[in-house]
């Protein structure tokens, strides 16, 4: 695990080294593993984004606020982040994860987030939580594009081809892999009008759905 090269990536330097190995130490790898540090990083990762969705959209109801929210946190948004920083080659895991690609699985991946946001808290405090949160998340905690993220990215995709007489994507599940527990779906999104077919994968067939329907809607926004 290269600390620096790994601390410039999330914007922190942790003073406790053991508490960034327990959060990336799998419980596959042994103890003490990240999964308390989960449980603490997804209520401090709730607490923050919730307060920066309350200060940015002064004029939105709580039920609006509540879906914004989970739109920001939740295992394909945190897998997003866990991509972005490379956190899958400095996970501990034990052989059979390795063997099975634990180290890019998005649940593990998006734990293994949550579980660094706890660490993180407990290391440095909520404050620095929190500014580790907002550069984490800082392309997505723009008040412009917020709104939008309330629709999810079937409804959105939909909501687009339907206001331009265009036909509605056609989703097929093209593979399952993966233990009966922790299978991860692979479905594609094809909208054979505009000759574009992407593909998402997920834990099970709704989120992998959703996360190939926000790849179509990018692609033919251009955004």
């Amino acid at each position: 695990m290269e600390h620096d090269a790994f601390a410039a990536k999330i914007g922190y330097c942790f003073h406790n080294i053991e508490l960034l190995k327990q959060a990336l130490t799998h419980r596959s790898h042994g103890s003490p593993h990240y999964e308390r540090l989960e449980f603490l990083g997804d209520g401090v990762l709730n607490c923050i984004i919730a307060a920066e969705l309350f200060h940015l959209l002064p004029q939105l109801p709580e039920g609006n606020l509540t879906r914004l929210r989970a739109s920001l946190v939740n295992q394909h948004k945190l897998h997003e982040t866990a991509l972005r920083i490379n956190l899958g080659p400095q996970l501990l895991l034990g052989e059979g994860e390795l063997r099975s690609g634990g180290a890019n699985r998005p649940s593990i991946l998006a734990d293994a987030v949550e579980a660094l946001i706890g660490a993180i808290f407990l290391d440095g405090g909520f404050e620095t939580a929190r500014d580790v949160t907002r550069r984490l998340f800082g392309d997505a905690l723009n008040a412009q594009d917020l709104l939008a993220l309330g629709k999810d990215a079937k409804t959105q995709l939909q909501e687009y081809l339907q206001g331009r007489r265009i036909s509605l994507p056609q989703y097929t599940v093209t593979m399952t892999r993966g233990e009966a527990h922790e299978q991860t779906f692979c479905v594609a999104c094809a909208i054979p009008e505009l000759g574009i077919c992407t593909q998402g994968e997920g834990p099970n067939r709704r989120s992998a759905e959703q996360i190939a329907a926000r790849r179509a809607f990018e692609r033919v926004t251009g955004t």
